[in-house]
């Protein structure tokens, strides 16, 4: 593991200590050893993309996965655990998830990776452990607005080195870019995946896109030339509506893999009513194209998109109907609906 500081190795020896952290390194051999074991077949298994498609490396099927995104480690750390994968998983019926990892101080939530590195390293490893017990992909999110790529590429050499090719793991390497240039997203992208991929050369990578990850249809005029890439298409459906499909059917028309790493049914705000109608065309427009779906969050903000109220459990497995607010119903229904479609015996 590299960029490791002495504060950090001590925050994971004391959770190992406790036996929250698993040594991971090996995961995916012992996915094998236990599907073996059992005779129970694993649903994880190493993604790649095709065309514009997400696909199982070996059989080249295209995976159409959904879920619901944690809130940022920062403020909503309490829900990286395993009791809230094994539900998401179980109940949701989620094929993933995504720990949204803060880089950087946003509004009200502070105390980022560059103010708390060990925290955010140790309830990123959390989320991933919780996934790959659960058998469910999870995406290692920068949760970043901004070029961070010093401090992504320090973080994701941990990541990648301590995980290498497990297979549950997608690498999300800067949430939403701003107004910026494509040509500095590219450039940026590239240095961070050649970190990733030192450790993990199979693993598949988001790159996010200009304009809070609008801008598809630009990446699409020059997208990088990396294997195993997806580009990330975020909408808000009370906000981005036709004229968001259409940049991004344009982006696919001219070959590029999308995945919806975020999205909600309110405004981009997070806040507002939930669009049904909006929401629906996405869904009819993701389901149209195949294309995975994350919605935003597992947290308890006072705002439409936080799916939970604040009295829910830390623990997932404890929540009822009672703790989850109206859009946490609608992603849940949504989560089900979805895998039940593409994955039905999964």
């Amino acid at each position: 593991m590299r960029f490791l500081a002495p504060l950090f190795m001590a925050f994971v020896a004391g959770i190992t200590a406790a036996g929250s952290l698993t040594a991971c390194g090996q995961k995916s051999d012992q996915q094998a050893e236990a599907a073996a074991d059992t005779g129970a077949a694993t649903f994880v298994v190493p993604l790649a993309v095709r065309g514009t498609a997400l696909v199982a490396r070996e059989s080249g099927d295209t995976m159409v996965l959904t879920g619901p995104s944690l809130g940022w480690h920062t403020n909503w750390g309490r829900f990286y655990n395993d009791s809230t994968l094994r539900a998401l998983r179980t109940d949701w019926k989620a094929t993933i998830t995504r720990a949204a990892i803060g880089a950087h101080d946003s509004g009200d939530c502070i105390g980022g990776y560059d103010t708390d590195s060990a925290k955010a390293v140790g309830l990123a490893m959390a989320a991933i452990d919780g996934a790959i017990a659960n058998d469910m992909y999870v995406i290692c999110d920068w949760h970043s607005h901004h070029n961070t790529k010093e401090n992504a590429k320090k973080f994701f050499a941990t990541i990648a080195g301590h995980y290498g090719n497990t297979p549950n793991i997608i690498y999300e390497i800067w949430n939403e870019p701003l107004e910026v240039s494509w040509d500095e997203v590219k450039e940026y992208a590239s240095e961070v995946i050649d970190v990733i991929r030192a450790d993990a050369p199979d693993a598949v990578v988001i790159v996010g896109t200009p304009s809070w990850d609008q801008d598809v249809d630009v990446a699409a005029l020059s997208p990088l030339d990396k294997p195993d890439v997806l580009y990330a298409l975020h909408y808000y459906a009370a906000t981005h509506k036709d004229w968001n499909r259409e940049k991004a059917d344009t982006a696919i028309a001219r070959g590029l893999p999308l995945i919806v790493s975020e999205s909600g049914g309110m405004l981009h705000t997070g806040d507002g009513p939930v669009d049904t109608e909006s929401w629906q065309a996405w869904m009819d427009w993701a389901d149209r194209n195949r294309i995975s779906v994350l919605m935003w969050d597992i947290a308890d903000k006072d705002e439409t998109c936080s799916m939970l109220v604040p009295t829910a459990s830390d623990f997932g497995t404890s929540w009822s109907e009672a703790d989850l607010k109206d859009w946490g119903k609608t992603a849940r229904r949504t989560s089900i609906e979805r895998n039940t479609k593409f994955n039905p015996e999964k």
